[in-house]
């Protein structure tokens, strides 16, 4: 081990650098090849405080060790460095002398600072060796020591990242997690008052130091344990340079094999220095004394049984007198400070007067904020309690919002008081504001929810009173809908606006929010009737056709026209056409303000009367005329009051008239069928022309009597065979249709016309076979058959029943 350590006194008991020593050293263990991957670990501390032991168990290394049974005695002399067996990367152990020893006596201290001050600036990580029950004093600490190297080393070197590994020995049964906040506390409050150079000053702590602690058993009262702790820490030294290693961030360090140079340097300037310096010795003392007895009285004040009650009596809730009896306690103690330090410095014990008063009351005061909490919390309840019960009473909102903010506060001002302790002037007014921003949060919270469950219920009667009148105004579509619209939005509006207003007066809201409020009011109720008018101009065309058939099937006493061939179709299809183009021009855009606008005299004279309107004489000039439809917009409506823009009234029109011309086609067949079937006559002409070319026919017939009785008997049989047969009836189907049916059934009606003729005669008449009838069906559908060269259908029930009762009376007859 002693060939792989290479163990070498780097610097004597006299400060003597040993160059020779280090070359041999760098050149033994090949410390120039290693670059950049090498770490330098030191130890300071306490003389016989086991720095040596510790580093030959956590490196493998050699260095010298007290002999216990010999007496408590100085071992390490001077500096001593050594390779770190079996540690990667490439890491240095150096040993430094013990610190406040006896054989270099109290005024010998230089030595000591210096080489504290060369382990700081050279190494990565930096060992503090401290006896657990030391943690709290000045010297032990090292903490004069630390102050004076913290500021000699901001003035020599630049900062570097140095790992300060606090080793607690023979740790007692208290955690670490309680010892290292401590600790730390000490280093940044050390690192805070030392004064720095300029470019230094706001520099902190961090850039210069990690500080990490760790606790180690007694290694003479449990060295088993010992050991495996200190086996646990040795691997914390592996790859130790890496990024989260333990070491620093290395800035500024120089190559391996500029080791030696850089070391010499570095102890010269040290050596050289002349302002280190430690305070006397009266002060140390006085500091670690009155330090020792602040902490003791701390200590007991955290274990105090009336302490202990009172912060189990706060977990549960608010406690009465809470005040009067923390400050009894604090009083306790305070009071055995000053009788056990009273001989000590004045400055010192004064100062650790007020640190002790400033931790203890630090210590205390999360208790007393959360006395502060539950009061808060006690009086926030009651507010919202009481509120409740106000309001499920009937009162008035504003006036119970004041009424209990007005009780709760004054109850937590009451509980505060009596909180508060004699030691400290403790501002409560922070808590008192969140209780008031808490107070104030929920009655917000609370009017918003009243005052919108008031307007959506003011909203839901206001909708339901509008939107089915509305819907039947715009089913209507006459000239005055939107001014009836209108006259009713604005009795709706303000009898709605009145009662809403009387509901939220007990609210006491100032003036514009009232305004504002009604004004949204009225907006959601013109809302209301443009979502509507939309959603009914989206089935303008169906409404349109609508009103088509009821003008166009319907006279003016509502009852269903019968086409008998008087109607003029042409004036009615035009009603109807106006009637539903001011349907049209109706839903085309919103008026809901009165202004005028053209709309219906731009679809009259575009759809209507089909005529364009010349834009200019320029435009005159060279033929071409504007279609006022050919736009997105309509002149004097804004874009959003449009619900159909011209282009869609234009569109709609088309397929509007290509829908309903069916229907104006099947009223024109229904007229041309019933002027066919009620006009068997032929033409005038035909009848002159008749007279004239057979006159002579007709003056032979009144010569011989014979031949008129022939034409008679000739005429019954004819139409007796016409009534038989229903050769009118026959022909409603079409002339085909009638011829064929005809000569189906004429020798068969010949023949039983005959033989009724001879029964007669005989004396045996038999009574008239039933003449076959047309079925409902079948009369319903030949009502329905139109001539085939139109390819169109009409029904008309009217018509049908008609035409039977004019078939029951040819048969009559």
């Amino acid at each position: 081990m002693e060939d792989q350590c290479c163990s070498t006194q780097l610097i004597d008991g006299d400060g003597e650098f040993n160059v020779a020593g280090l070359d041999n050293f760098v050149r033994t263990t090949k410390l120039a090849n290693c670059g950049l991957s090498y770490a330098v670990v030191a130890i300071m501390g306490p003389q016989s405080s086991g720095k040596s032991t510790l580093l030959n168990h956590l490196f493998h290394t050699n260095f010298r060790e007290m002999d216990a049974y010999r007496g408590r005695s100085q071992t390490t002399k001077g500096i001593w460095m050594a390779k770190c067996v079996g540690i990667e990367p490439f890491t240095i152990a150096m040993d430094l002398e013990g610190t406040d020893g006896r054989e270099r006596g109290e005024d010998d201290t230089v030595f000591e600072k210096q080489s504290a001050l060369f382990a700081l600036a050279i190494a990565d990580i930096v060992l503090i060796n401290m006896w657990c029950h030391d943690i709290g004093r000045e010297q032990a600490a090292n903490k004069p020591l630390l102050k004076t190297v913290f500021q000699v080393m901001t003035r020599l070197f630049s900062p570097r990242k140095t790992t300060l590994l606090f080793v607690i020995r023979d740790k007692s049964k208290t955690p670490i997690d309680y010892l290292e906040p401590i600790l730390r506390e000490d280093i940044e409050k050390i690192w805070d008052v030392v004064p720095k150079p300029e470019a230094h000053k706001n520099t902190p702590l961090s850039e210069f130091f990690n500080v990490e602690v760790t606790g180690l058993s007694s290694y003479e009262e449990k060295e088993e344990q010992f050991k495996q702790q200190v086996a646990e820490l040795r691997q914390r030294f592996f790859h130790s340079i890496s990024p989260g290693g333990l070491a620093g961030d290395r800035r500024g360090v120089v190559p391996a094999s500029g080791f030696s140079f850089s070391a010499q340097q570095i102890w010269k300037v040290i050596r050289e220095n002349k302002d280190l310096d430690l305070p006397a010795h009266k002060v140390m003392v006085a500091t670690v004394r009155c330090e020792e007895i602040a902490n003791e009285k701390l200590r007991l004040l955290s274990v105090d049984e009336g302490w202990l009650a009172l912060e189990e009596a706060v977990q549960a809730g608010p406690v009465p007198g809470f005040g009067k009896k923390l400050s009894a306690v604090l009083d306790t103690y305070f009071s055995e400070y000053d009788s056990e330090a009273i001989y000590f410095d004045e400055g010192v014990r004064n100062a650790k007067r007020r640190q002790l008063e400033s931790k203890a009351l630090d210590f205390v005061h999360p208790l007393y904020s959360a006395m502060l909490g539950h009061l808060r919390s006690k009086a926030f309840e009651s507010f919202k309690t009481r509120l409740e019960q106000l309001l499920n009473k009937g009162e008035g909102f504003a006036a119970s919002v004041s009424s209990c903010t007005q009780s709760c506060m004054l109850e937590f001002d009451q509980g505060c008081a009596d909180a508060a302790i004699r030691q400290a002037n403790w501002d409560a007014s922070k808590v008192h504001e969140k209780l008031s921003r808490d107070i104030d949060a929920h009655a917000s919270s609370v009017r918003s929810a009243k005052l919108a469950e008031i307007i959506a219920n003011y909203e839901k009667k206001l909708a339901e009173a509008l939107i089915a009148p509305v819907e039947s105004l715009f089913e209507v579509g006459s000239e005055d809908t939107w001014s009836s619209i209108r006259r009713l939005l604005k009795r709706e509006s303000e009898a709605a606006v009145l009662d809403f207003s009387t509901a939220i007066a007990g609210f006491e809201l100032d003036r514009s929010t009232v305004d504002t409020m009604v004004q949204n009011f009225r907006s959601y109720a013109r809302n209301v009737v443009e979502k509507k008018a939309r959603e009914e101009s989206g089935k303008v065309l169906i409404r349109m056709k609508e009103r088509f058939s009821a003008v166009f099937n319907h006279d003016n006493d509502s009852m269903p026209r019968v086409w008998t061939g008087k109607e003029d179709i042409r004036k009615i299809m035009k009603d109807a056409h106006s009637a539903s183009l001011r349907l049209l021009s109706v839903m085309a855009a919103i008026r809901l303000d009165e202004k005028p606008d053209k709309i219906e005299t731009v679809l009259v004279s575009s759809l209507m009367d089909g005529t364009l309107t010349v834009s200019s004489s320029r435009d005159r000039s060279v033929g071409t005329s504007a279609d006022p439809l050919a736009s997105s917009t309509w002149e004097e409506v804004s874009r959003k009051d449009t619900l159909i823009t011209p282009v869609q009234c234009k569109s709609l029109w088309r397929q509007f008239k290509a829908e309903t011309e069916y229907t104006v086609t099947q009223a024109v067949s229904a007229q041309e069928a019933h002027k066919r079937s009620n006009n068997w006559l032929p033409p005038p002409w035909a009848i002159v022309a008749m007279v004239v070319l057979g006159f002579n026919e007709f003056m032979l017939l009144l010569k011989n009597p014979l031949y008129l009785m022939v034409i008679f008997i000739a005429y019954l049989i004819s139409k007796a065979l016409w009534v038989q047969m229903d050769i009118s009836g026959e022909f409603r189907h079409g002339t085909l249709a009638g011829l064929i049916s005809i000569s189906s059934r004429f020798l068969p009606t010949v023949m039983n016309l005959l033989k009724r003729l001879a029964e007669e005669a005989q004396g045996h008449p038999t009574p008239e076979a039933p003449r076959p009838q047309q079925s409902q069906a079948e009369s319903s559908v030949s009502s329905n058959i139109t001539s085939s060269d139109s390819g169109l259908e009409y029904s008309s029930p009217n018509m049908t029943h008609r035409r039977s009762m004019k078939s029951e009376e040819a048969e009559v007859s």
